[in-house]
């Protein structure tokens, strides 16, 4: 099963885990009433396809006027973004989520999949330094 990164975080928000405040967007405007809604800048908009390295092949971008959201959101949203993960042919991104700018002391990845050699399930987890 493949989520988006704007519904993991509604599953952890269910479960009371913290997650930065935010919203998707499917065009500009959008995007700009969801930064005004969080009230502070910068905002970080990040495009929503099921492939890693966003922010390397542009698709995650820090905003730090409304201004800057709207143009930031209007060029991610029906871009192809070309990722590690996407092949060259890419993704077109339909949708972004904005959220509160935040600074982060520790970043972490974890992942859950099957193994099907052994029909187990493998936990992966790594941080970055």
């Amino acid at each position: 099963m493949k989520v988006h990164e704007y519904q993991a975080k509604e599953l952890f928000k269910k479960y009371n885990i913290p997650i930065p405040d935010g919203g998707v967007a499917f065009n500009p405007d959008e995007a700009v009433k969801i930064a005004e809604g969080l009230g502070r800048l910068p905002v970080v908009v990040k495009a929503q396809i099921h492939a890693g390295g966003r922010g390397k092949g542009g698709g995650v971008k820090l905003a730090g006027s409304i201004d800057e959201v709207a143009g930031v959101a209007g060029d991610i949203i029906g871009m192809n973004l070309i990722t590690h993960q996407t092949g060259p042919k890419g993704k077109i991104v339909n949708k972004v989520l904005v959220e509160q700018g935040l600074n982060i002391a520790k970043e972490l990845y974890l992942s859950i999949i099957p193994d099907r050699g052994t029909a187990k399930i493998v936990v992966m987890a790594s941080g970055l330094h």
